[in-house]
């Protein structure tokens, strides 16, 4: 399986789950075929860096 690219809306939203605590592997769940490499990159801001949080999760995300 080949990993997928990161949209800015993508980073948004996985910026605001790992706010929240959301683990990586409910993240990776929600973007089938994302690697735990690029959660990473995007929360070190390795990858798009000026991209804020989303303001809310999508409303099918999981969440405990």
């Amino acid at each position: 399986m080949h990993d997928i690219k990161v949209t800015p809306e993508m980073a948004a939203v996985i910026k605001r789950a790992r706010g929240l605590k959301i683990p990586y592997s409910w993240i990776t769940g929600y973007y089938s075929g994302l690697n735990f490499g690029r959660i990473a990159d995007v929360v070190k801001g390795r990858m798009f860096p000026e991209i804020p949080p989303a303001s809310s999760l999508p409303s099918d995300f999981p969440t405990a």
